[in-house]
């Protein structure tokens, strides 16, 4: 078995658990490959940095299941990194909320063992692609979560104008439109008052930021359209952020957001649900008062 194991810095408190993974998989008689920027900072914080059979430079490698350690921020970087190479992904919670690192450091040894006894499920969630100008984008053209058009600077609204399947759909003046996935749907998307969306739903999410006109509210569409949007700006120009990795465009280009032609593969353990880390997470049920 060959693992690919990405991470973030965490927390010292955090160091046994994260230390019994590399543990556990060396009993397993595991292969373990690291990134380069875990394994150094690995090497910064322990005098006897974990044995591993390799570091992981660049997006160039095979694995058959990758391991992102930390929060839902370094497993969209795991994903960026797998690309389409079809590798699953556990993801072990190191940082707070985790929706997508969905495995406390505290079930570690049952998530590993259940692996290892292949009693688990993949989940495949989608991915939206965006093209440029009808032409593939230079930088990786995925996001898991959301693809998100927004104003570069803090004064100016701008306007963009929403296409589907070639019919014109509205011009949304704010700070900015969100496209995003079911998986995204409790990201960025939520905070500006989008639904939660069961993964599994074919579906695509359409949703205003900061909206100046108050009749604009979020739409769901099937994930088979084809969205196509322009951007009016003063600035002459906007921002594109896919998972939160942001790139300035001129307002000349035209946008193209559709459904990925690849998915990305979670690990899932058997007794987990999403409606079980849904009403975790958002502590529904929980009484405030205590």
């Amino acid at each position: 078995m060959k693992v690919a194991i990405f991470g973030s810095q965490f927390q010292s408190d955090k160091l046994e658990k994260v230390l019994s993974v590399f543990s556990l998989l060396r009993q397993m008689k595991a292969e373990i490959f690291v990134s380069e920027f875990f394994y150094c900072f690995l090497s910064s914080t322990l005098m006897n940095p974990p044995l591993v059979d390799g570091i992981i430079e660049g997006d160039d490698f095979t694995a058959d299941v990758a391991f992102s350690i930390g929060g839902d921020g370094t497993y969209l970087r795991t994903v960026h990194h797998i690309g389409d190479k079809n590798i699953p992904i556990l993801g072990i919670n190191t940082g707070r909320l985790g929706f997508l690192a969905d495995i406390d450091t505290s079930e570690i040894e049952s998530a590993i063992s259940e692996f290892y006894s292949n009693y688990y499920r993949i989940e495949e969630m989608s991915q939206l692609h965006l093209r440029i100008d009808g032409a593939p984008f230079d930088e990786y053209p995925c996001a898991l979560n959301e693809i998100a058009i927004l104003k570069r600077d803090s004064s100016s609204m701008i306007n963009v104008h929403a296409t589907i399947n070639e019919e014109y759909l509205n011009g949304y003046q704010g700070d900015g439109l969100l496209i995003a996935t079911p998986t995204g749907s409790t990201a960025y998307a939520l905070s500006v008052g989008g639904p939660i969306i069961l993964p599994g739903s074919k579906n695509i999410l359409i949703a205003p930021v900061a909206p100046h006109n108050l009749t604009a509210r979020p739409l769901v569409v099937d994930n088979s359209s084809v969205i196509d949007l322009e951007v009016e700006s003063r600035s002459k120009n906007f921002l594109v952020s896919l998972d939160g990795r942001s790139f300035s465009m001129p307002c000349t280009v035209k946008l193209q957001i559709i459904k990925a032609d690849y998915s990305v593969k979670a690990f899932k353990r058997h007794a987990h649900t999403y409606i079980q880390t849904l009403r975790r997470k958002m502590m529904w049920g929980v009484d405030p008062r205590g």
